[in-house]
């Protein structure tokens, strides 16, 4: 589902969410995160809601790995990375997904564009999705080459990390996410 872009520009430096000692989900010096019930207020930050630091930092650190390489190979060809989301707390995907039901009228139409908290890779820190249309192209081309595969066609801008693509390229997509057995649960 289309939303606001919330970027964290993959250009500038030194950028807590690029630099090289950004702490990722596993590193013990990450910062634990408050959810939105401790905090008792609007969706921030901590929740991935926002362009911040939590968003890229508490992505799948071989998957920001992929990232930074590819974002790194794409400036050579002028191309630009903007992470328009990332890791999402549980709470922030709950809102995303009640926003979709609202705007699609159901939750089985919601489904085609927004996971539940339990399935959502974004949960998980295992998928990022990419802005403008010209680092999505950037990705389509050239993504496998870093692992990094486009999982849905009606989502241009969402990729994952899939490490047996660098060598087979990425796997065939799923029509949408009522496809993906992953989302079955």
């Amino acid at each position: 589902m289309p939303t606001t872009p919330r970027c964290v520009d993959w250009r500038h430096e030194p950028r807590p969410a690029i630099s090289a000692d950004t702490p990722s989900k596993s590193s013990s010096t990450a910062a634990p995160h408050a959810s939105r019930s401790e905090r008792r207020g609007a969706l921030g930050e901590t929740d991935g809601a926002v362009p911040a630091i939590p968003a890229v930092a508490n992505l799948d650190p071989d998957l920001l790995k992929a990232l930074r390489h590819a974002a790194t190979a794409a400036a050579d060809d002028n191309v630009t990375f903007y992470v328009n989301s990332g890791w999402r707390s549980p709470d922030y995907q709950n809102q995303l997904l009640r926003e979709a039901i609202f705007t699609y009228g159901s939750e089985d139409e919601a489904a085609r564009w927004v996971a539940t908290a339990a399935t959502s890779p974004h949960v998980k820190g295992d998928a990022v999705d990419i802005g403008h249309s010209d680092a999505t192209a950037w990705l389509a081309k050239h993504g496998a080459e870093y692992g990094l595969c486009q999982i849905y066609p009606n989502e241009p801008w969402h990729y994952e990390l899939r490490p047996k693509a660098i060598d087979d390229g990425c796997p065939s997509m799923y029509a949408n996410p009522t496809q993906d057995p992953r989302m079955q649960q």
